[in-house]
């Protein structure tokens, strides 16, 4: 019994920790960026650029610093388990990931720069009891990168960048997990058991780099590249349930190994009129690395184990445009696509995957010479996908979890940039 215990309850815990999905990279680091749709490789003309690709800080001079945050709000909702359509509807959360970038340039040839950011950070919460509770409650998951930037410029055309990357990150999954009549000693003993897995990293490192290319006054190319990073997560599993199988129930210290994706973008960005600038941008993502999760349990008598996740590289392609009303006021507006990198055979509830279309617009605005404020709204709509081949089990012995899920986001971005 022991050995089938620790088999449904981690591997369940592993199903759950379905938790580097396209949804929790975050791309939202800069109101100006996010109302261009993210194309922003090519332009990368404010501090962000530390982020967006760090070759773009050749065309800032001085010292330059910016601070914002974002608001997002994601809802997600999902009808089943097929043949039902009862509708259920994950909690309304809200998340504020905050952006500080600080730039300076000694010369014409040399700048650096340091940027915070958080390019993985949201997280569901489902109802306890809700139908899908052995497959996800509440998944939280937050990286914080800190980078510093040098900028090297050889000539007034070119410009390389290359910097460091420094993270930390924390994760939580909550779920129930589903023990069976055969597998108690006692019929009458069958009940759910409650499974919590915490864990975190203080280091784990990384690197980027970046190039722009000025080939005329009116046209720049852009390219940035950021690699993968690797987190060795250490944390406790905990585990409730009858107390006739307490000691039998996963608990205590574990590890983990997570990679989050290398992205490579390209860019290009023209000066249509002197007022009117548009850029396009394509960013691959290598999902791929993330093909299987592997939980250790520093208890010998637990044995470790591995799920495999499977998931496909993927891209997203991005449009903006941005129109200079006056010298004081910039309209911007984007659109992009990202495509799904989960097949729908491994799509659970954790983050609901799918093709989004993101529309996005803002503004820039000059309050002084030396402050400039910008703010941007991006709406993120998912397509309805119906699953029918589901891989998941939700309920014991091999009951699947088919069905049909939408998921849209509401994000509000605001920033300041301070040229000193």
């Amino acid at each position: 019994m022991k050995s089938k215990l620790i088999l449904l309850i981690v591997s369940s815990l592993l199903i759950s920790a379905n938790i580097y999905a396209g949804g929790f990279q975050l791309n939202e680091h800069g109101a100006k960026a996010m109302a261009l749709g993210g194309a922003f490789t090519a332009v990368a003309n404010d501090p962000s650029a530390i982020y967006w690709n760090g070759a773009g800080l050749s065309q800032l001079s001085g010292t330059n610093i910016m601070i914002g945050t974002s608001l997002i709000s994601p809802q997600s909702t999902f009808r089943g388990v097929a043949p039902d359509i009862t509708k259920y509807r994950a909690k309304n959360l809200i998340f504020f990931p905050t952006h500080f970038f600080a730039s300076h340039a000694f010369n014409k040839q040399w700048s650096i720069g340091l940027g915070f950011t958080t390019p993985f950070g949201l997280g569901t919460e489902w109802d306890n009891n809700w139908v899908g509770k052995y497959l996800a409650i509440k998944t939280t998951l937050m990286t914080f990168i800190v980078t510093p930037v040098v900028t090297f410029t050889p000539v007034k055309s070119l410009s390389l960048s290359v910097g460091f990357v420094y993270s930390f990150a924390n994760v939580e999954i909550t779920r129930k997990s589903q023990i069976t009549n055969a597998e108690l000693p006692y019929p009458f003993l069958a009940q759910d058991v409650f499974a919590d897995l915490k864990g975190d990293d203080s280091f784990a490192y990384g690197f980027n780099a970046g190039i722009m290319v000025k080939p005329t006054d009116y046209l720049s190319i852009g390219a940035s590249y950021h690699s993968e990073v690797k987190y060795d997560f250490k944390g406790t599993a905990t585990t409730t349930g009858p107390a006739q199988v307490a000691s039998e129930l996963p608990n205590g210290d574990i590890t983990a190994e997570l990679t989050t994706p290398q992205n490579i973008a390209v860019g290009v960005a023209v000066d249509v009129t002197k007022q009117l600038k548009v850029s396009a941008d394509y960013q691959f993502i290598g999902w791929k690395s993330y093909n299987t999760l592997d939980v250790n349990f520093t208890d010998p008598k637990f044995d470790d184990l591995k799920s495999p996740r499977n998931y496909k590289d993927s891209y997203i392609i991005r449009l903006g445009a941005g129109y200079q009303f006056n010298e004081q006021v910039t309209f911007m507006g984007g659109i992009y696509f990202d495509k799904n990198p989960v097949s729908t055979a491994y799509l659970n509830p954790t983050l609901p995957e799918t093709d989004r279309i993101g529309l996005s617009f803002g503004l820039e605005g000059k309050i002084f010479d030396n402050l400039t404020v910008q703010g941007s709204y991006l709406f993120i709509r998912g397509k309805q996908i119906t699953v029918n081949d589901s891989q998941e089990i939700y309920s014991e012995p091999s009951s699947t979890f088919n069905g049909t899920y939408n998921s849209t986001a509401n994000i509000l971005s605001l920033g300041f940039v301070l040229s000193l």
